[in-house]
């Protein structure tokens, strides 16, 4: 059997090696039975420490891929002594086989995989988002409404692995930097943030002695926060905010009156707390991202 080692890569040699035997059995190049390489052949074939070798047959051993015969070296075990669910082990060791039978090199079957794969529909979102603090609460609010498997990044990130299978959410404040940082044609779901009225249209107006305090790990949800509740008649001095990334900020929330936050912290606050979520995505941007979660399906 022929492996194929990078010692450039971010996969460990052991990893590497681990996963080649495992496909190489799976798709019969290596057969039931069969003897593997001794440690020693294997290290010196590949110029690798034999240190790296030992630790993947190791590996495959406890996985039953494997096993050790006393005095005479390591061998395939049967197909009934491995793990089960290896269907699609086998699809892509069967795969490998036919594109090496065929002559093509690794690079261009890497070369090919990345081009299909980026191709294909999307199956999450990713937000893209420089401020990790909103970034978390978009994540937060597009996986809730969605039902969908939502990741994060940042325009300094390694985008380009990133985007494949992904549904790309940015705030429409960075569509022009997203522009410029994209690959040409990738389409954005462009989304907008909820507006005063909006926010308040449903919420009654509190006492006038009511004591709010509004709760946040983004600094940019407190100043909004405190435009929107004057802006709805309420007195300044009524109003507590606390940092949620600063120790004990959830102290003396039990006599607030009740506490708006984002859609991060609803479930952070301390129990007894009556809590009003502020949500940060407009309500049309939130159905339109529900019709992508739901194309992802068909």
């Amino acid at each position: 059997m022929r492996l194929w080692l990078s010692k450039s890569s971010e996969v460990p040699l052991r990893e590497q090696l681990v996963t080649q035997i495992v496909l190489g059995v799976a798709s019969s190049d290596l057969a039931e039975g069969e003897r593997l390489p001794s440690t020693r052949e294997l290290a010196r074939r590949y110029k690798i420490h034999s240190n790296t070798v030992s630790a993947a047959y190791r590996e495959l051993a406890q996985r039953g891929w494997v096993e050790f015969r006393k005095g005479s070296g390591v061998y395939v075990k049967t197909r009934t002594n491995v793990e089960p669910g290896l269907d699609l082990d086998n699809l892509i060791s069967t795969f490998f086989k036919t594109t090496r039978d065929r002559g093509y090199s690794l690079a261009q079957v890497q070369a090919g995989l990345k081009r299909w794969t980026s191709a294909q529909p999307p199956d999450h979102f990713l937000v893209i988002e420089p401020d990790a603090e909103l970034r978390e609460i978009l994540m937060v609010e597009v996986e809730a409404a969605t039902g969908t498997r939502v990741v994060g990044a940042t325009f300094d990130s390694d985008l380009n692995d990133g985007l494949i299978g992904a549904a790309l959410v940015l705030m429409q404040t960075h569509l022009d930097e997203a522009q410029s940082l994209l690959p040409v044609g990738k389409e954005v779901i462009e989304i907008r943030a909820r507006s005063v009225p909006e926010t308040i249209r449903d919420e009654k107006v509190p006492a006038k002695d009511a004591l709010i305090t509004v709760v946040s790990r983004w600094p940019g949800f407190l100043q909004r926060a405190r435009a929107i509740l004057v802006a709805a008649g309420l007195d300044p001095v009524a109003l507590s905010f606390k940092d949620a990334r600063e120790r004990n900020w959830s102290k003396g929330l039990s006599t607030s009156s009740f506490v708006i936050c984002d859609s991060l912290m609803a479930d952070r606050l301390p129990n007894g707390c009556k809590a009003r979520v502020f949500r940060i995505i407009s309500d049309a941007s939130i159905k339109e991202l529900c019709d992508v979660a739901e194309s992802f399906a068909r």
